[in-house]
């Protein structure tokens, strides 16, 4: 499992998330192997925390 899972209680901002997504699919040339498939996964349930974290802080 990738050291930045979402289990490991990643305090990451959704920009610093967005950005390793970003290259995840630049790396992978727009195609996911299933090892990238399932860090893709991990990545945007990580990003989605992220946001609603800070959505939460402005409420």
């Amino acid at each position: 499992m990738p050291p930045y899972s979402v289990a490991s209680g990643s305090v990451r901002s959704a920009a610093e998330v967005n950005e390793q997504i970003r290259a995840l699919w630049l790396r992978a040339g727009g195609s996911l192997s299933a090892q990238e498939r399932e860090e893709y996964e991990l990545l945007v349930v990580e990003w989605a925390a992220a946001i609603r974290a800070t959505v939460t802080k402005a409420a």
